[in-house]
Formats: structure tokens, sequence, C-alpha cells
């Protein structure tokens, strides 16, 4: 018989190995993921790579009644963590064990699992609630909006507090099921494509799925009484579109513009690449509310933003946010140009292939009708601060600047950031400077004293530096009479200038 002999350092290896980390090396997660403009927004400690949401709502109550599981792999020794939820939750699971938890903030959920969890382990957080969304606020404001039939989440910078428990930033991006249980004859229409659909005691269940990652605000739920149209794209796409019943007057115009969604995102791709996502579509609820938002695969629509008529403009704005804005996201907010001035300088493409004006001549009237001293030039679209997020600067400003690059660098190069970024940067995140490095890399020219000039100085570049970036004041029209004597030269307004100004409230909010 033979009998092992552990010498006395082996011995001491072995019982390091058995012995775990010691409480003091587990700490709880931060409350907020970092973000400059918001620092409460999303957490720090872990990363969700999957939400799958079972929930039931009531149209008539407001009541929405949710079990969420979250998938996610920690990042640190975490000793606790938090959730962004604004509903009342009556139990949590932490790998299957119940964990406590508490509220402290307007939205914050902090969860102590039962046993701390090593960094870089799986994690699976159960969280059962309940509530009525549009009881919860944060400051007066609300990113759920009550309907005749039902509700709607759709809201920007935040909106997931509403209805789900998450790490609510677009750092922490995941892919999605959500299954909804609304009463027979409602609808329940989510992000992506339609898995499965029955009914059951009064019940019907609608289940979708997301299957690239997707920021918390970009996904979406909307209950109510939906005219639905389907189609499939030339690359087998589904496309899915729903129409509140009682748009009223708005109906016309609201199906005359969203059912050419798959005409758009084709000609997008010449622009930006493969489209990136497994749906496509849109939907308008009956809301009173006058935005637009680029919620992944199916954009959120305001029935207002077709008051005046067809206005297909808004839908290559929100359509052309699938490559800029959700495929490819902001890393902070402050970085929101790499957004909001692509999708407008899509709009001016747009005009440019329709003959209604080209970008050229778009971005020459920007440039002329706003005089030095508006306030206009004071907003840096390049970090405009949280107050100025969604200001018009940032839209038209912006993409004065990509004009600005446009000519420096040459179409052919132009065109290939455009279509190479997205690809770069695909389902993850990017700030403004590496935007301007990777343009430098394509055009092999140096950018940032131009980025600068338009993304970054608080007043309107001068005449020769315009002219020097190829802007200018456009032809005036023609004036006569007295007029002429006292009237300052009058630029010609491009035909499409007033469908685009109309979505300068895309996120008004």
């Amino acid at each position: 018989m033979h009998r092992r002999i552990i010498v006395p350092s082996a011995l001491a290896a072995s019982l390091l190995l058995a012995i775990p980390a010691s409480a003091a090396d587990f700490t709880p997660g931060a409350p907020g993921i970092g973000d400059s403009y918001y620092p409460a927004s999303g957490n720090g400690g872990y990363d969700v790579s999957h939400y799958d949401l079972r929930l039931k709502y009531q149209p008539a109550t407001d009541l929405l009644e949710g079990t969420a599981t979250i998938l996610a792999t920690t990042k640190q020794n975490l000793s606790r963590f938090n959730l962004d939820l604004g509903l009342k939750v009556s139990e949590v699971r932490v790998n299957g064990r119940l964990a406590t938890f508490t509220t402290s903030g307007d939205h914050e959920l902090e969860v102590t699992p039962a046993a701390p969890l090593e960094k870089n382990k799986t994690i699976s957080v159960v969280v059962r609630y309940a509530g009525k969304p549009s009881e919860f606020k944060v400051d007066g404001w609300s990113a759920w909006a009550r309907t005749p039939d039902g509700g709607v989440a759709a809201q920007e910078p935040d909106s997931a507090a509403w209805w789900f428990p998450s790490n609510d930033h677009p750092l922490d991006k995941a892919t999605f099921d959500v299954s909804v249980s609304v009463p027979d004859g409602t609808q329940a229409i989510s992000n992506g494509v339609l898995q499965a659909q029955s009914s059951r005691l009064g019940w019907t269940r609608f289940s979708w799925r997301s299957n690239k990652p997707q920021a918390t605000y970009l996904a979406t739920l909307a209950v109510g009484k939906f005219d639905i149209t389907t189609d499939r794209t030339a690359n087998g796409l589904p496309v899915l579109n729903a129409y509140s019943k009682d748009l009223g007057e708005n109906a016309g115009a609201a199906r005359a513009s969203i059912e050419r969604t798959t005409e758009v995102a084709e000609w997008l791709e010449s622009l930006f690449g493969p489209y990136p996502f497994n749906a496509l579509g849109g939907y308008v609820p009956n809301v009173t509310s006058g935005f637009a938002l680029e919620t992944q695969t199916r954009p959120f629509y305001s029935p207002r933003q077709f008051a005046n008529g067809a206005n297909v403009s808004v839908v290559v704005h929100e359509l052309a946010h699938q490559w800029y804005g959700d495929s490819v996201s902001v890393r902070d907010w402050k970085d929101i140009w790499i957004n909001e001035g692509f999708a407008r300088y899509g709009q001016w493409l747009w005009s440019e292939k329709e003959g209604e004006g080209t970008a050229q001549e778009l971005a020459d009237y920007v440039y002329a009708t706003r005089t030095a001293e508006d306030p206009f030039w004071t907003v840096k679209p390049g970090d405009p601060g949280a107050e100025n997020q969604f200001h018009v600067s940032v839209y038209d400003r912006g993409a004065l600047a990509l004009q600005a690059l446009r000519n420096e660098i040459g179409d052919e190069d132009f065109f290939a950031v455009l279509k190479g970024w997205p690809q770069e940067f695909a389902y993850g995140n990017a700030r403004v400077g590496d935007f301007v490095r990777y343009a430098e890399r394509v055009s092999g020219k140096p950018l940032a004293e131009l980025f600068d000039t338009w993304l970054f100085q608080p007043s309107k570049p001068a005449a020769p530096t315009a002219a020097a970036a190829g802007l200018s004041a456009p032809a005036a029209a023609p004036v006569t009479g007295s007029a002429a004597r006292s009237a300052a030269p009058r630029p010609v307004q491009p035909k499409s200038w007033k469908k685009i100004a109309v979505t300068n409230t895309v996120h008004d909010s």
C-alpha cells in the first residue's frame, strides 16, 4: 500500500485554492455606468447578454405584471448590484436563490445575492414585478404613454425603467425575447420578429425576438388595436408595420409614408451597407406626442409627424438610425452627434436623390440663414450638453460638418467612410473621436481641425473658413420694387426644406 505524501509547499498551495476570496474582496457595483450627462443611468459591475421578458398587460387598468430573466456576466467580484426599474418588485432570485433587495433614488433596484458573485461568472437574475407604468415619473416626466386602447413605451435616453429591469445605458447592449399577454382583440408590438402568437382563456400572447445586440432605450412595447401590414424584402427580411385604428385624418398620410419603409431601407443600404438587423417596419400608435424614435427594427412615429401630409423624410431619418445609433451606438450620451448628425444627413441625401435640393444646397442654406448671433452656433454638436442633446444644432450643424467633410475628402472617400463606419463598429459603441480617426484613416488626410471647427467651436465659422469647406451663401431669390432698396438678399429655400424641418421635433419629448 502506498500512501501519498504532501509536502508543505504543495499543501499550502492546495489550501490557498480552497479558500474563497474574503468578503473584503467583494464590493457593490456602481449605481451608474459612468455617463458624463446622466451619471445615474446604467449600473456597474456586470454586463447583460440577454433579456427574457414575460409580461401581462391590462389596457383598461394600465396594470403591467412581469417576470424578467436577465443573463449577465460579472465584471468584478460583486457583493451587490443595481438594476434600473420604477415598478414595484415582489421577488428577486440570483442563480436560482432568493436575493434580498431594496430601492433607492428614482429607479435604482439594489440586489444583494445570497452569496457574493465572483468576477467573470455567468449569472441569471429573475425579477418579478408589477405596477402601473403611467404612475411612475421622474421629475414629472414619463416614458410611458397611455392610449385610448393601451399603452406605449418609447423614449430617449431612458424608457426601460417604465416596463422592465435593466442595465439602462447604450453601453450594455443585449438580445431580447419579449412575450406579452394582452386581452383578445388587442395586439402587442415589440422589436424584431414575431416568433409565436397563441390565445387562451380570453388572452392572446405575442412573442417577439430581437436577435442582435440592442440598447435598452431602443426596446419598445406598444399595446393596442392596430391594423397590421406584413411583407418581405427582396432579401427575405420580414417587414411589419402597425397603425392604430383611431389615427383619424392622419391615417392616410402615415400609411403613405411608412409603407415606403422597404424602399427607403434598400436605398440606405446603398449608402451604409447591409441592413444590420433581422426585421424591418414601423408603428404609429394613437399618442398625443409629436416625436419619432429609432426603436430598433421598428421605429415609433407619432401621428403628428404626418399632420401636414405624407413625409417620407422622417422615415429616412429613423431608418438611417438603424445603422447610425442602433447598430453603432454612443459610448457616452455626449457623443449624440454620431446618431443625429448622420440621420439628418441621410435626409439631405434623400432630398438630393428626389431632386428636391442637394446636400450642398441644404448646407449652404443652413449656413446662410443662421446669423452669427443666432444661439444655434453656440451649441457644440460634438458635445452639446445634456440640456441641448437634441437641439436643432446637433442635427443641422451636425450635418454641416458632414458636408464639410465630403467637400474636403471627395465623394469617393466620403461614401466609403459612410459605408465602412457601420461595419467597423457594428453592434458596438463609439465616440466622436473614433469617427474622426476612422475618416482620417480612410481618406489619408488630417481632419481634426475641420471637425473642431464644425463640431466643437461655439461660434459660426467665418466666411473664409466656410468657403474653404465648400460652404457659401446660396443664390438669393429675386427682390423687386421698393423692397429691393431695403431688403437683404433672401436665400432660395430648397424644396425639401419644410419636410425636413418638420422632423426637427423627432426627439422632442
